[in-house]
């Protein structure tokens, strides 16, 4: 959000509160569209496939596209030495959010894993299908589809996803069935998960042992990712369950299908309406209606850019343990082991994740377990060839920085940012994303949420499921149709998914925190 849309927004927000129906309806239509038009609408004129545009560079999305063209950034001051701006200083407490609970970067993760999808050792080349389509839910590919299917075409199993219960729970089932590190071959069309790769130190067989068969090859990188498909899992066939009750003449494929229909609007609702509003600053709550794009200017097929891909890096969100039923876990330790959502259930898992505070994003607070990423992140920005943060805050409505102070208040981070580049027109894109102070009311960074929001909405929204003459009864029936439009949180989905519901709200928004707070 540009700096005169966000005055310009938060200005006229008094007047607007007093009505609220208009407000929640035509005012935010209007945010969304102001929001995408501060930069430019795609398709963009460039991507990673070549430093000039052809016809291929146009047209292979197996490639990123790009929102600046290539270019020879004039400094590039020593990996190891851009680590340090995100490294938190010895003998220091994570500094916590404010306003998040650890349930934002858990959705974060597993939302942006959908789609941004770059190839291990070549980050100019992408997997992704650019759409939110719940693929690390269904995959990527008809085939993986089809082997997460149960496809048995028979009362009470039509439409389903494969699953199996433990402990009176419903969950994925598992990937290495006979405690070995030999996948099942029902599964051999999945993505092998993202860490059990040839490239990578073999897992112990604990581990290997509650690795879930899912669509998506990050799905088992942590229990919070886990627990969210885990959650859609159920989700699905519970609706599956519904729509072969109220269409008993529907065979499996058609009641899969459009079980799989309503679950992806389901799913941009809750993006928009608890994950953008928990982001945006603005004292009132936008509304995912279909309707703002279908004559909207900016409203082109999508295409994942590199930026796009770098600027989710949200690893300082990371607290540096995980306060999780029966103890503490080290955050270097909460990865690829399904043993702690197993042992605690989903509903105790998701309570977890709302109960704790976040990390707070930016500069000098990523935990030393994650630091090396934030090196990988340097490099993909490097080979990818982006351009400097002055130019992306050009891009996105925002005046260059002149002085290192317009970036940070944090005397620390003006004296390493003077040190590493001298002058703000040196300083990379993906540090002075981070470098940048938070927006009051607001867990992220100006030029981050703006560029965040500019891909969430023209990304989420021109999606197929929501085109005008798709978005209908027609297509969920009037029960899904109903379903969709009455569910805007996850926990909306959890307490008809659990056994027992705890009292624990599953919010990304701290309990305690109110707007005008700042953070």
């Amino acid at each position: 959000m540009s700096d005169w849309l966000s005055r310009h927004l938060i200005s006229r927000a008094g007047s607007l509160i007093d009505g609220w129906a208009w407000l929640s309806g035509v005012a935010s239509a209007k945010v969304i569209n102001e929001i995408v038009e501060s930069t430019r609408n795609r398709p963009h004129p460039w991507s990673t496939y070549s430093d000039y545009i052809s016809w291929q560079s146009l047209t292979d999305r197996t490639y990123l596209a790009r929102h600046l063209r290539p270019a020879d950034v004039p400094l590039q001051p020593a990996e190891e030495d851009v680590i340090e701006l995100f490294r938190r200083p010895a003998g220091k407490a994570p500094r916590l959010s404010t306003k998040s609970t650890c349930l934002f970067p858990a959705f974060a993760q597993y939302l942006t894993d959908g789609f941004i999808r770059t190839v291990p050792g070549n980050p100019r080349r992408t997997t992704t299908n650019h759409e939110i389509d719940l693929c690390p839910l269904y995959g990527r590919t008809p085939a993986q589809t089809d082997a997460l299917r149960s496809k048995i075409d028979a009362p009470n199993h039509r439409g389903k996803l494969k699953s199996q219960m433990i402990g009176g729970e419903e969950f994925p089932l598992f990937l290495y069935p006979n405690h070995d590190n030999i996948a099942d071959p029902q599964f051999a069309a999945l993505d092998p998960p993202l860490l059990v790769r040839p490239d990578q130190p073999p897992l112990p067989q604990h581990k290997l042992d509650t690795i879930f068969a899912v669509g998506g090859d990050r799905v088992n990188t942590t229990p919070f990712s886990a627990m969210m498909n885990t959650l859609l899992l159920r989700e699905h066939n519970r609706v599956a369950g519904e729509l072969e009750a109220r269409n008993p003449a529907w065979d499996d494929e058609r009641i899969f299908q459009t079980a799989r229909n309503i679950m992806i609007p389901m799913f941009i609702k809750i993006v928009v309406e608890q994950y953008i509003n928990h982001i945006t600053p603005l004292p009132f709550s936008l509304r995912a209606e279909p309707e703002v794009a279908w004559t909207a200017q900016w409203n082109r097929p999508n295409w994942i850019t590199a930026e796009f891909s770098l600027l989710y890096r949200w690893h300082s969100l990371m607290p540096d343990s995980i306060d999780w039923p029966g103890g503490a876990i080290p955050i270097g330790a909460f990865q690829v082991d399904n043993r702690p959502l197993l042992n605690a259930g989903l509903d105790a898992a998701f309570s977890a994740a709302a109960r704790q505070p976040a990390g707070e994003i930016g500069a000098f607070n990523t935990a030393d377990a994650l630091l090396l990423i934030e090196g990988l992140a340097v490099r993909q920005a490097r080979v990818n060839r982006l351009d400097t943060y002055n130019h992306y805050r050009q891009a996105f409505g925002m005046a260059p920085a002149e002085t290192f102070d317009e970036i940070s208040s944090n005397p620390d981070v003006v004296a390493l940012l003077t040190q590493l580049y001298g002058v703000p027109d040196n300083l990379e894109f993906y540090p002075g994303l981070f470098a940048e102070d938070r927006v009051p009311d607001s867990p992220l960074p100006r030029l981050l949420m703006t560029m965040v929001a500019v891909d969430a909405f023209s990304q989420a929204l021109t999606n197929p499921l929501l085109a005008e003459h798709v978005f209908n009864a027609n297509t969920f029936t009037q029960w899904g149709f109903d379903l969709i439009h009455e569910t805007s949180k996850l926990g909306d989905i959890l307490a008809r998914n659990v056994p027992v519901r705890g009292t624990t709200p599953i919010e990304m928004t701290q309990a305690h925190w109110s707007y005008g707070a700042g953070l």
